[in-house]
């Protein structure tokens, strides 16, 4: 006789089949009643066990599913066949999107479940490096400087230049412009994050690419919703940065808030220059620093591939698109926005300073 119930050793059998094949085969041996009280089961489990395996043989021994065949709950046809409907014309969305879409009544979960059951795939993800690719290539056609990208980093944050910032007062802040085409950056620095810089700035860029006759009523500025490039929130009328981007006879816009990765391009230099420089280098003082951060622009732009670019560098880029401009359209010198002065939208080679022991003039060769 078997010393463990019947139930107990279904839960612990790997293969309950095998079991209840024992089962019936003690019965057609020494009968019913035997093989319940051997299996310590009832007479109606051996009667059901044996009548199953003698429909379906060793199959017949598998456990049914206790699943109900109709649930009161279930979708009905006509909704299932609106979601149906709905996967097939939006393709590429979720459920949440499509339900909203199409106002449809079953919860994100079940709609999946009914596509999933119609055989239907999941939504075609792109994946990002293919988007990224994408993007690039269509940045490719676009022309010289059709689209500069402005924004501001703060520089405080970087360990191995906020010591020599503290000590010898180095700037804290910096203005960054870079060409989406080529990747040509430029740069400057200052001590105060304003609206006043940012125009400085701007002049000081769009007066070096007149100078060197690029056509700048092509160029589009774009940058964040931050207070240096828009003024306040609330102004009634649009910044000063703005009516300057106007006044060259080009235009700003702006991203939409919180989107950075629509300003990629100046944000991948700035972690770029956080690697390649300020983590590397040590400034004594204010020029050491502005002499080291001009020698970097010049590496960035005229020396160092860019694999995103096909290895190319900025100035390749540049020559490609336009054979006629100047090496020294990438050779902008930085400085610092809070002692430049300016009296107008035209000046000579560089601009000059209230100080003129800040005054740098660059002749490139």
């Amino acid at each position: 006789m078997c010393p463990i119930k019947y139930y107990t050793l279904m839960k612990k059998s790997k293969d309950p089949k095998f079991l209840r094949l024992q089962m019936i085969k003690y019965a057609m041996k020494y009968g019913i009643s035997a093989a319940a009280k051997a299996f310590k089961v009832t007479r109606k489990t051996v009667y059901k066990w044996l009548s199953r395996h003698e429909e379906r043989g060793y199959a017949g021994l598998e456990s049914l599913s206790r699943r109900p065949k109709h649930s009161p709950a279930e979708t009905p046809a006509d909704i299932k066949k609106q979601v149906i409907a709905a996967k097939k014309k939006y393709k590429n969305l979720g459920a949440e999107q499509v339900k909203v879409l199409e106002n449809l009544s079953p919860c994100p979960d079940t709609i999946r479940k009914i596509w999933r059951k119609a055989g239907m795939k999941p939504r075609n993800r792109v994946k990002k490096h293919i988007t990224k690719n994408n993007l690039r290539a269509e940045k490719r056609k676009w022309e010289l400087f059709q689209q500069i990208d402005i924004d501001v980093k703060y520089l405080d944050d970087i360990p191995n230049y906020y010591i020599p910032m503290k000590k010898h007062k180095l700037p804290i802040y910096q203005y960054t412009a870079r060409d989406v085409t080529s990747g040509c950056v430029f740069w400057c620095f200052a001590y105060e994050k304003t609206l006043t810089n940012a125009v400085i700035f701007l002049r000081h860029l769009i007066n070096h690419l007149k100078i060197h006759k690029v056509d700048i009523s092509k160029i589009s500025i774009q940058t964040d919703n931050g207070a240096e490039f828009i003024g306040a929130y609330n102004a009634k009328s649009i910044s000063e940065f703005t009516k300057t981007i106007e006044a060259f006879g080009m235009q700003h816009f702006t991203i939409p808030p919180g989107a950075h990765r629509f300003q990629s391009d100046v944000e991948t230099f700035h972690n770029i220059e956080e690697v390649e420089f300020f983590d590397i280098e040590k400034f004594n003082n204010l020029t050491s620093m502005l002499d080291k951060t001009y020698t970097y622009q010049l590496f960035f732009n005229l020396i160092r591939p860019n694999t995103y670019k096909e290895n190319q560098t900025p100035w390749n880029i540049v020559q490609k698109k336009n054979p006629k401009l100047l090496k020294t359209v990438c050779m902008l010198r930085p400085a610092i926005l809070d002692k430049m002065v300016y009296s107008g939208y035209t000046r000579s080679v560089y601009d000059v300073y209230l100080n003129p022991s800040n005054f740098f003039l660059f002749l490139c060769i």
